[in-house]
Formats: C-alpha cells, structure tokens, sequence
C-alpha cells in the first residue's frame, strides 16, 4: 500500500495544472483583501466634523394679543333700544354703540330743566334792578364754566384714547381756570350788589339745588347711551334690541387699536437663550405661506409652577392685514448665529444634555472624546471645544466599540434649516 501523499507533495501537483494555478491565485487574493480590511479595521457610518453657517432658534407657537379688551356693560337697568354696531365693526372713541331706552331719563332731565327755570326766575324777583345786572354776569360766567367743563372732560377723553394731545388737554385745563375765576368775581359783585338778605338766599339755595338735579338727570340720560371709551373693534356682541338688561351686564367687547402683538409660552429651559430685542419670524396657522417679522418686546418676570413654561411677548412693526386677536401663530426666534461654525450632526453626540462626548476615529480606532458644546441648530450642533474640522466621529448607528478598528464611511450631513 501507497504511503498517503504529503501536503507538500499535492499542493506542487495541484501548482502542475493551470485550473490548480488559478484557485490557488483566488485564495491569495481573497486572504490579501482580508488582511487589508483587517488592517484598516470595519466600516461603519460617520460624518466629518466640517465648518458652517449655523442659527439657533427658539420655536414656540401661541396667539395675535389684542392691545387691549374692553367690556362694555350696561350703566342702568332697562330695555335696549337699539344697537348701533356688529362683530367687526371698527368704532372711534365717543362712538355710540348702544342706546337703552331713554323716554323715561329725557322727561326727568326736562322737568328738572324747568324747576331751574322757575327757581331763576323767583331769585330775580327777590332781588333789585341793580343786582339783575351782577347775576345775569354771573349766570354767564356760570355757563362758561359749565361749557369749559365739558370740553376738559372731552380733551381728557381724547388724550386718553391717544386722539389728542397732551398740550390740548393743558388749553382745555387752563380754560377752565380762567372760566371759573370769571365766576369768582361774578359771584363776589352779584353778593355786593344784591346784600343777599334771607329771601335771596333761599332763593340762592334753591336754584343751586335744582341745578344739582339737572346734572343728576343729565347723567343718569347719558347712562342710557353705551359709548366708546377708545378707537377699537368689536368682537364680540352679546345684546339685540328689545333685550331686558340689568345693570353690569356685559353686551359688547371691544379689543382696543394699537400695536399688534404674539403672546407664546416656550419651555423654561430656553429662558437663558432669550432676550428682549431678539429677531423672530412668525407665521399664522390659517396662512402657512404668509411669514412676518416680529421682535421680543417682553419676558414674563415669572415661570408657570403647572406647566413650566415662560411667557414671551413679541411686537409686530408691521402686522399683515389678515391678523386677528386670538389667532394661533408659529414663532421662531432667532437667540444666536455663526457664520462659520464648527458643527456636527447632533445624533453624533452623545449624553448631550449631561456630559457629552463623541465617539472619534483617530488611528484608525475608535476613541471617546468628551466635546463641549455651543450653538444647536436645526440638526446640527456647535462644537466649542474637542474636535478640529477635518476630524472624523461616529453615528450613533456604528456598531463598533471604544478602542476597536474602524474605518469611517461618511455619511452626508443635514442640510441646513429653513426658517419659517
């Protein structure tokens, strides 16, 4: 029997024949490729740490804040008689917007009238020719001030309401001085030349007294007239004629003209990244294709303690006309940007709200680098400290552990952030 043949022996008989020559060739290559990709380590998905333009924004959504709302209620109990404007109407300040009726005050105002008629009239009987003269002056300088009251409560009104300036309600201010002065000195001649005995001065008192229920029913008139208090719109109307209101009810509610402002309650954690002048844009929900610009004009002095949230304020330079109180809007602020900042894709790194740290290729192995982080975009993270550009790190994906070999395929990055 045939001793076995060495392996020797059959691999130069295999080498003999030309099919042998190139299976062998096979292997050796095969065994080359693996050594080499042993060598370079396994392939795992990475991104190139790289410079770029990178903005930080803060999104909140919230609502259009009108710059004011004012209920309007009824003054007097009654029945409305009438009611001068809708939702959507626009008012100007001393617009009448409802009348209740009135038939009741306008006979109590004209009979008051009259008992300051018929009380003038007995004051002139009880005293001289002399002294008519000093208290006809007198009732004039009466009516002056009584004229100049009401123009001073009439700039004060428009002054309130931003329609006139502050320099009118000073001449209206002054006006009045000057007209009550003017009834000073008429009262002191009509005293002098009247000697005011008993008669006269019940008489006095008298007319005083009806005067006084004059303005009584004067006012409680003017209570069933529901005006404007400033330029504003309704949004709201609660009343129809021929309703039966009582005094307080509510039954219109304005939001005042002014500057349009959003109201947007982000997460307190963003409070250290929020200041007051900060750009924004913002867009409303029912006009996605809409954006505007809009600026932080407030920070609220607390957090909410129930839902851990901060109320922003942001003003609106140029509000777009479709904008109403109450609709819901998007925000973004804008808290910082880089021209030309180191970054990262932000899934490369790890523990990001504790201690972050990167997995790196240096060598060829992979190695934990703890970074520091600074701006965070939409995607991408700012690298502060850690990583040089160039460097390469690892996707969270990358089955590979610290310190094996690795060889990096890129993957691309995000691209950049759309505003809204």
């Amino acid at each position: 029997m045939d001793a076995p043949a060495s392996p020797r022996r059959a691999v130069a008989t295999l080498l003999r024949s030309r099919a042998g020559r190139a299976a062998v060739g096979i292997v050796l290559v095969l065994a080359a490729v693996a050594a080499v990709r042993a060598a370079r380590g396994t392939a795992a998905p990475g991104y190139a740490v790289e410079r770029r333009p990178l903005v930080q924004r803060v999104v909140a959504s919230g609502r259009v804040m009108a710059p004011a709302r004012i209920q309007v209620g009824a003054v007097a109990t009654g029945k409305v008689a009438a009611v001068r404007v809708d939702e959507g109407d626009a008012v100007r300040a001393g617009d009448l917007l409802v009348r209740l009726d009135d038939a009741e005050a306008r006979a109590a105002l004209s009979q008051a009238r009259a008992q300051v008629l018929q009380a003038a009239a007995r004051l002139e009987q009880s005293r001289g020719p002399a002294a008519r003269g000093a208290t006809e002056a007198l009732r004039q300088a009466e009516l002056r001030v009584e004229l100049a009251e009401r123009a001073r409560e009439r700039a004060r009104s428009l002054a309130d309401a931003g329609s006139a300036s502050v320099a009118q309600l000073d001449d209206a201010e002054q006006a009045l001085a000057l007209a009550r002065s003017a009834r000073e000195s008429a009262l002191a001649q009509a005293a002098a030349a009247a000697g005011a005995g008993p008669d006269q001065r019940l008489a006095e008192a008298a007319l005083a007294a009806a005067r006084g229920a004059e303005e009584v029913a004067r006012a409680r008139l003017e209570d069933r007239q529901l005006r404007a208090p400033a330029a504003a719109t309704v949004i709201l109307r609660e009343v129809e004629p021929g309703d039966t209101v009582t005094a307080g009810a509510r039954l219109l509610v304005l939001a005042r003209a002014g500057e349009t402002r959003l109201s947007v309650e982000p997460d307190e954690k963003n409070l250290a990244l929020l200041r007051v002048g900060q750009p924004a844009r913002a867009v409303a929900d029912a006009f996605p294709d809409a954006p505007f610009e809009a600026t932080v004009s407030f920070l609220a002095p607390s957090v909410d303690p129930a839902r851990g949230t901060v109320e922003v304020r942001l003003a609106v330079p140029a509000p777009p006309p479709f904008l109403r109180p109450d609709m819901t809007v998007s925000v973004n602020v804008e808290v910082g940007r880089k021209a030309d900042a180191l970054v990262v894709p932000a899934d490369a790194v790890r523990d990001a709200g504790g201690s972050p740290w990167v997995l790196a290729v240096r060598g060829g192995r992979a190695e934990r680098r703890a970074v520091r982080l600074g701006l965070r975009g939409d995607g991408l993270v700012e690298i502060a400290g850690g990583l040089a550009a160039g460097d390469e790190v690892l996707a969270p994906s990358a089955a590979v552990v610290e310190g094996g070999r690795v060889r990096v395929r890129r993957l691309p990055g995000p691209e950049l952030g759309r505003a809204l």
